[in-house]
Formats: structure tokens, sequence, C-alpha cells
């Protein structure tokens, strides 16, 4: 079956697309939506002009759809883009990587379900503390772009997840019930390494911006 990927070059996304392609499925094309607003209620935006980048080195063609980021519009730009997979690309499915969400689950499933599509979410109410042990161990290397939860702060930035940072977070999340996956918005990941890339990303340079209180971004760009 041919599949298309939700793709914001961050760990949940990623991990989702290597999974399907475990199971069997192609993977035809990755989906990214570049949206103007960082606080968008659907998409991933810290250093989301990457993915061109990743897309290159996974040698899967990537259809990009802009968005002006307003809650529910923006649904409409992501069928959009959708529509123009299946018109191009010849998909029957599409793949997320929502975990625990059932706001951003339920509006993919709709517009599947409009579309005529399969709708598949390999993460699917997966153990979060699990699931990260699960990317070290199938050689995911992921860093951190983003945080928005006290008491992530600045310095959370650039950290990679390892067992040393899920230990960390373990107590945090404890602590302070915050999602320990960060589907809620409390962190932000772009993947440097994994084993659907052809080769590891170096950082060649690095932006970090405060995005409001408690909340920090880094925009990388990578070679």
């Amino acid at each position: 079956m041919k599949l298309g990927i939700l793709f914001s070059g961050g760990k949940d996304s990623t991990y989702s697309a290597w999974l399907a392609k475990e199971f069997g499925y192609e993977l035809t094309c990755l989906i990214s939506i570049f949206s103007k607003n960082p606080e968008s209620y659907m998409f991933h935006t810290p250093s989301i002009k990457q993915v061109k980048k990743q897309a290159q080195i996974m040698e899967i063609p990537l259809i990009i759809q802009k968005t002006k980021g307003e809650k529910e519009e923006e649904l409409k730009d992501l069928e959009k883009a959708i529509q123009k997979a299946i018109k191009k690309y010849k998909i029957e499915g599409i793949v997320t990587g929502a975990i625990q969400s059932i706001y951003q689950s339920s509006r993919i499933q709709k517009i599947c379900d409009k579309l005529n599509l399969e709708c598949f979410n390999p993460l699917w109410q997966k153990n979060e503390e699990e699931y990260l042990a699960e990317l070290i161990q199938n050689k995911f290397k992921t860093i951190l772009t983003g945080v928005s939860a006290y008491p992530l702060d600045e310095s959370f930035l650039g950290k990679e997840i390892n067992s040393e940072f899920i230990n960390e977070l373990k107590k945090i999340s404890q602590k302070y019930k915050i999602n320990p996956a960060g589907e809620g918005g409390e962190f932000e990941t772009f993947v440097l390494n994994c084993p659907l890339f052809k080769k590891e990303f170096n950082i060649i340079n690095k932006r970090i911006s405060s995005t409001g209180e408690n909340s920090w971004k880094m925009e990388l760009e990578v070679e």
C-alpha cells in the first residue's frame, strides 16, 4: 500500500514512518505543513524548513503546503496537501505520529474518511517512556528544538534524547505532570539520524529565540 507520511522532521513522524516501512508499507511521499503560526494547534514549527534536507537523504518526494496556522482553518490546508499527494503519487493512506492526542488524530481521521484513505497511527496509545526507549534502541538520534512547559527552559534546547534525558524527564513528568513524549507541545524535536537516513546530519548553525513565557525554540541549519 502506498502511504503519505505527515512529516515534521521530529521524532514522532519520523519514527512512525520507519515503523510503517518495517510493517511492509511503501513510503511514497512526505507531506509537510509550513505554518506561519508558531503556536499552531496541529503542526510542528521549529526548524520545519530542514525537512527538505531530511527528505533528500531519505530519497522520498516531499510535498510542502503553507498555512496561516489559524485554528481549524489550517485543516483545510492539510486537506489540500493530501489531495496533491493523491493526485501526484496515488497514495492510499496517511501515516501520522499521533500518540494520545484525540484533537489531532480525530481531525486527520475525518480528512482521511472524506478522501477515502486509510489512516495509520503506529504510535497510538503507546506508553510514552517505552516509546522514548525504543527511539534509542532503534538508533534514532533526536534533539530538542522547542520547549513550552515549566520547568523546561532554554537549557534543554539541543539536548539529545538518551537514557540520561529519559531519566531526567521521568522525574520532571511525575512532579509537574507534563507529557513524557512532549505530545502536548511541552517540547519539540528534530531527528539528526535514524535508519531511514543515508547519513547523519551535522548542525552548522542555530538560532535560539523566546516565543513567550516559558517558551523557547531553536532554528537549525544542518548539512
